[in-house]
């Protein structure tokens, strides 16, 4: 939706659902297995219809509760967990989906950078030819001459970034038009994509009031959604429903994120103790235990286990409470089961892994690094997995494995000066060319991640 958004590389935290910002790195990223398994299933589909579904396009939540998602490279798909906290229904948010879908299947990002190039090279011709004229003028004494050249200075700047404006209003309707393509072929609803635009216009309407729309980087709303609408409503499926049981995963990811990420006041507003859904009895669990009622929240988690002993992620917030309680020894068998329901889900297995180190017991040790290794290979930039892997490591002293592990953590965080010194000294540790002294001498010579400065 913003398609010209950029985003700075990010730190990432364990879960079930967290948030960790680099300091002036870039947006926080919340990881949570549950909101970015159900985030692929709904994209899974559309990227099937658009040719992409080889293409391991991932799933990035940021921490930003207004609604909004953009795509800014050509492997991500970004959205604010607002997007999730406000979208009623799986549809709204499969539209928005959708909608950047049709953004990458359109090579969007690659032609923006080509037209934002040209654009460039039009201003440096405009600019030295204008000097070029004033020069001239200045010398002859033609003071009509300078002038022109002075309005041929100036002049470039405002029609290019026109251009621009209208280039990328463009091409935000024609990711519209693909969005609702690639739904239509899934036999889903585009209901929820208008919807979504539907509101958007409604409350920007007065902001928008007498706006020149080629200054506006997307289409003048209403002009959009009128056409957005008489495209999906001519798709067969404008009155398909939700799935009932797509439509419960949906609420339950909305309980858990307001539960970690809103005020309890909210939250019991949001959830009232007189509602004895399943979501609204997810959140409060949460909240229970984050407001330091663990004996309370134990028990209430209980319950939603007897009902669904098989969920995943009920085992998963039994173990974090646990292990954030200060129990870390009780947390290890509700986070196994959690490893074993959700087929041994990274993010949950370095969960596991925490544990396995917090429980301070050499007899988990090797077991911590086996678990933590398998976990950073699938899940490569998560830094709680290395951070912990280097905590097992030293346990073990292994300090060579740990000063390696502490530099991968550090980098993936974007603190690359820390990066390179741990780096430098696990090298001489390691035996030259071993795959130890291999990744640390990659590490000392890497560049900073996308969006990250380099210190």
């Amino acid at each position: 939706m913003n398609l010209t958004a950029r985003i700075a590389a990010m730190a990432v935290a364990l879960a079930p659902i967290a948030a960790a910002a680099q300091e002036n790195k870039g947006p926080s990223v919340i990881r949570d297995t549950e909101a970015e398994q159900l985030l692929r299933d709904y994209t899974r589909p559309i990227l099937r219809a658009a040719g992409m579904e080889k293409q391991n396009i991932q799933m990035v939540i940021i921490n930003q509760g207004v609604f909004n998602a953009f795509v800014a490279d050509g492997r991500r798909i970004f959205v604010n967990y607002g997007a999730i906290m406000q979208s009623d229904t799986p549809n709204q948010i499969i539209g928005v989906m959708a909608h950047e879908t049709g953004h990458l299947a359109g090579g969007h990002l690659a032609k923006m950078r080509e037209q934002i190039s040209q654009a460039q090279t039009q201003m440096i011709i405009a600019m030295l030819l204008g000097a070029g004229a004033m020069v001239a003028g200045a010398g002859g004494g033609n003071s009509g001459l300078a002038n022109a050249g002075a309005a041929m200075v100036s002049a470039p700047g405002e029609v290019i970034r026109r251009n621009l404006l209208s280039y990328i209003r463009q091409q935000e309707e024609n990711a519209d038009r693909a969005g609702v393509k690639f739904l239509t072929v899934t036999g889903q609803s585009a209901r929820g994509m208008y919807e979504t635009f539907k509101r958007f216009t409604e409350e920007s309407l007065f902001a928008a009031r007498g706006a020149d729309p080629y200054v506006q980087s997307h289409p003048m709303p209403a002009a959009r959604v009128a056409a957005l609408e008489e495209l999906a409503r001519s798709s067969p499926y404008w009155d398909k429903k939700d799935d009932p049981a797509l439509q419960l995963r949906h609420d339950m990811v909305r309980a858990k994120i307001s539960a970690f990420m809103e005020r309890q006041d909210t939250v019991n507003r949001r959830y009232p103790p007189s509602s004895t859904s399943l979501p609204a009895r997810y959140a409060r669990a949460i909240a229970t235990y984050r407001h330091g009622d663990l004996r309370s929240a134990l028990a209430q988690i209980d319950a939603l286990i007897q009902q669904q002993p098989n969920n995943p992620y009920f085992h998963e917030v039994r173990g974090q409470a646990l292990l954030e309680g200060g129990k870390p020894l009780e947390a290890i068998a509700p986070l196994r089961k959690a490893v074993q329901l959700s087929n041994n889900a990274p993010l949950i297995e370095m969960l596991l892994g925490q544990a396995l180190v917090a429980a301070d017991n050499k007899a988990y040790t090797d077991e911590a690094i086996a678990i933590l290794r398998a976990a950073v290979a699938r899940e490569s930039e998560a830094p709680i997995g290395f951070i912990q892997l280097a905590m097992a490591y030293g346990r073990k002293g292994d300090y060579a494995q740990a000063d390696l592990a502490s530099a991968q953590a550090a980098y993936l965080r974007g603190d690359n000066k820390t990066a390179r010194e741990l780096a430098s000294r696990a090298k001489t540790r390691f035996a030259i060319g071993t795959p130890g002294w291999v990744k640390a001498d990659d590490i000392v010579s890497a560049k900073p991640l996308p969006g990250q400065k380099g210190n």
